[in-house]
């Protein structure tokens, strides 16, 4: 693990991703405190899974409708 201080990091950004890019992990320090790390990205893998405020909200009776559009999306539908 390398680690720098705020001027070096944002003087070497691109010096410093290259690393990242090669598997180091850096960390950004200020007064010599850490924090910040740089860590190469990994997108999820997992697809978010919806529902988790099913019947816990209520919509009121006189709520406009949405557009037919617009309400297939959230059903994850296509129109």
């Amino acid at each position: 693990m390398r680690s720098t201080n705020i001027h070096q990091a944002k003087t070497h950004l691109s010096k410093l991703i290259e690393c990242v890019l090669r598997g180091e992990e850096v960390v950004i320090c200020k007064a010599g405190k850490p924090v910040a790390k740089l860590v190469q990205y990994a997108p999820s893998q997992a697809r978010r899974q919806g529902g988790q405020w099913r019947g816990k909200v209520n919509v009121a009776a006189d709520f406009d409708p949405l557009p037919e559009g617009l309400a297939a999306a959230f059903k994850g539908e296509t129109p």
